[in-house]
């Protein structure tokens, strides 16, 4: 279970990586993508925060997954600079595919098709 100091230190990280991935699109040019940090959890000696991104379209998403991962220390960097007046360590940060909206839609896809995918 997470502590209260935990939780808090999540949402700040999953805040600004958000804002300084979606900046980092903008900057670059790239249209007809949308990536959200879903979820940030951090372990309990706040070492190491792991952070769950959401891309769309998730065609693109081993691409850009494995792109933030090859740049995650200079986006340790960029959330430590936004971060450095709340924490006195910035966790490591590791990044991972969160596949949560294609497993809803491959759920709605099999209710809809009219076949009981129970039996």
């Amino acid at each position: 279970m997470e502590t209260t100091r935990q939780k808090r230190i999540s949402k700040l990280i999953q805040m600004d990586l958000s804002e300084i991935l979606q900046k980092d699109i903008r900057k670059n040019g790239i249209k007809n993508l949308l990536i959200s940090v879903t979820k940030v959890s951090v372990t309990p000696d706040l070492n190491l925060a792991k952070a769950y991104i959401s891309v769309f379209p998730s065609e693109k998403a081993e691409i850009i997954l494995e792109s933030i991962n090859q740049n995650s220390k200079l986006i340790k960097h960029e959330v430590a600079q936004k971060v450095k007046h709340q924490l006195r360590k910035m966790p490591d940060l590791i990044f991972f595919k969160d596949d949560t909206l294609d497993y809803i839609e491959k759920i709605d896809k099999e209710l809809k098709s009219g076949e009981n995918p129970i039996e």
